[in-house]
């Protein structure tokens, strides 16, 4: 840090000009700007120096402008951290550099669709609000390299998330997430078009191998966050001596990642549901550690791994997840929770979020997500304006 001195002591300088100063003000503005910094008078009527003393005063000119611009430049990179400040153009940064930053927000779409629908537009954008000093994250099946680069897209959500400071949409390439992790012999070995899980069973394979090289947390994109995660370290319990998978966050390389990758491929059958999901985290967990009942909104915790309360983000259990659907007499105020899973894979009547409706679901959309509430809201608009053939 740079630190102007002020000395009293006779000959010395201060920031304070005499009027002979002033005017020449002009051509000594290069003085007082060094000399605060080197701390070296630059007297107007000293007598002239030797060429050797010139020379040298050029080279401590140059060495202070070097050192400034040193700082100038290590200040811009420590900027780039912030996304508030983010000197580089979203699609410009490749996942690597994203992802090395750390903590990153991350979450998957292991299917080819392109358009994200409302509920996946609201679970990214509110995360992008709830952690706005981290990145986060939207990995992509269906997406290429060169659609990951084109900002004129016709997806609407597409665009949205795309326009949010601290959001990265990238193409999910699987091969490459897999590598150096035991997860590359699976995924070279299985056939696709026969798995009857494959979209799950990919999208679990690929969030531990994420999450196991870069460190941060994994969320399923029907969760929408509404404060942040204190943990580090932490599996969100389901109900009781049951954990899911959907939300969970660790540090880089932790070993505890890397169990469940080896036990994946050990115990792999993609026929079974959840096998690769909510059981494999379970029955690592049980291996650490003996699970008990919660009591209340407390948390649990195992070899400094947390195993975090339902209420953080099943407050509503999957057996009633349509009540996010109804509408409320007195809605909850989810004071114990750090977000919410409105359980899509249950929704299998596709209730959706309708403006004006006043159900639970609305009122989150309204609260955390109000872009993707608005463009929901104008879509609903064109959807009942009349078609040319309606107008008389």
């Amino acid at each position: 840090m740079l630190q102007k001195v002020w000395v009293s002591s006779p000959g010395s300088w201060t920031l304070q000009e005499s009027n002979s100063h002033r005017q020449g003000k002009k051509r000594c503005w290069k003085c007082r700007f060094v000399r605060t910094i080197i701390q070296h008078p630059c007297r107007r009527h000293a007598p002239k120096r030797s060429r050797k003393e010139r020379m040298l005063r050029k080279i401590q000119i140059c060495l202070c402008f070097c050192f400034v611009s040193g700082i100038l430049y290590e200040i811009s990179l420590l900027s780039s951290c912030v996304f508030s400040y983010l000197p580089m153009a979203q699609h410009y940064l490749t996942p690597e550099q994203v992802l090395n930053l750390g903590k990153s927000i991350i979450f998957l779409e292991t299917t080819e669709r392109l358009e994200p629908p409302p509920l996946v537009s609201c679970s990214v954008e509110s995360a992008a609000r709830i952690y706005q000093d981290r990145p986060i994250i939207l990995f992509m099946r269906g997406l290429t390299n060169e659609t990951a680069l084109d900002m004129n897209t016709s997806y609407a959500a597409f665009s949205l998330l795309s326009s949010m400071k601290n959001v990265f949409l990238f193409p999910l390439q699987m091969e490459t997430v897999f590598q150096e992790t035991p997860l590359l012999q699976w995924y070279n070995q299985v056939v696709p078009e026969q798995e009857k899980n494959w979209v799950h069973v990919s999208s679990d394979a690929s969030r531990l191998a994420l999450i196991w090289k870069y460190g941060g947390i994994y969320m399923d994109t029907d969760v929408i966050s509404i404060r942040p995660i204190p943990q580090e370290s932490f599996l969100a319990a389901q109900k009781s001596r049951f954990s899911s998978n959907g939300i969970f966050g660790f540090p880089a390389r932790h070993k505890f990642i890397w169990d469940c990758m080896e036990n994946f491929v050990l115990k792999y059958n993609g026929n079974i549901w959840g096998n690769q999901g909510p059981f494999l985290m379970t029955r690592m967990l049980k291996t650490l550690c003996n699970l008990t009942d919660f009591q209340g909104t407390e948390d649990h915790s195992c070899q400094n791994i947390s195993f975090l309360n339902p209420q953080r983000f099943y407050p509503i259990p999957y057996p009633a997840w349509s009540r996010y659907y109804q509408v409320w007499d007195k809605s909850p105020t989810f004071n114990h929770s750090y977000a919410l899973h409105l359980w899509n894979f249950m929704n299998r009547n596709r209730k959706v979020v309708v403006a004006g409706s006043n159900t639970l679901a609305e009122k989150l959309y309204k609260t955390y997500c109000p872009t993707t509430y608005e463009d929901l809201i104008q879509n609903a608009k064109h959807r009942d304006l009349p078609g040319p053939e309606e107008v008389e």
